[in-house]
């Protein structure tokens, strides 16, 4: 296993295992660093899962056009938002753990494939969700999920849409933060049990 995973931008690379958040404004941008970041890994030979909550087919054609459809069909899952974070109706954790432990498991284990890469956008849980406190304590558990398989996640927040102290307790369940074009050390992340507990869970 390779000590470093290439993110396809700038240069930058995160260990194996890496939970990571982004930051964007618009689709544009954050197709900006989620296509290349796909990219790398659909040119490594990676499995890549990428759960979005618009413009999926652009993206679709955008990888196909560097690698050919077949190629990306082969790797590439793409699914809306809602059908993989709701897809039994309701949002639970638990669910969403058995979604990534059922879906990277098969890519390793059954498919062949050495490694995954996830992205996954999360703008849709301000309409779903009548609070944040579950997707919070998701995004805290994802980090006892990563050391399971040889995989990377990269969570996807439009500054937009987002502020204030929900980015802050963001900013606690990712252990490192794409800002830029740096992949910073995040000195506001909390091991899950250390979270879950400031949040009396």
């Amino acid at each position: 296993m390779t000590e470093s995973i290439a993110l396809g931008l700038n240069g930058l690379s995160i260990p194996p295992g890496t939970h990571i958040c982004a930051f964007f404004r618009g689709i544009p941008e954050r197709d900006e660093i989620m296509v290349p970041f796909l990219l790398e890994g659909l040119r490594s030979g990676d499995k890549c899962t990428c759960i979005i909550d618009d413009g999926l087919d652009a993206v679709r054609v955008a990888l196909g056009g560097h690698l050919g459809a077949s190629a990306v069909a082969h790797q590439l899952d793409i699914q809306p938002s809602k059908a993989a974070y709701l897809r039994r109706g309701t949002f639970s954790t638990q669910d969403m753990l058995d979604f990534w432990d059922e879906s990277v498991g098969a890519a390793l284990n059954d498919q062949g494939f050495p490694f995954a890469r996830s992205a996954g956008e999360t703008t849709w849980t301000l309409s779903e969700l009548p609070d944040l406190n579950d997707f919070l304590t998701y995004e805290s558990e994802l980090n006892r999920f990563l050391p399971r398989y040889p995989q990377v996640i990269m969570c996807l927040y439009d500054l937009d849409r987002f502020a204030g102290q929900v980015l802050v307790d963001i900013l606690k369940t990712h252990p490192k933060v794409l800002m830029g074009a740096t992949v910073l050390d995040n000195l506001y992340y909390l091991e899950p049990d250390e979270f879950l507990a400031s949040r009396g869970l």
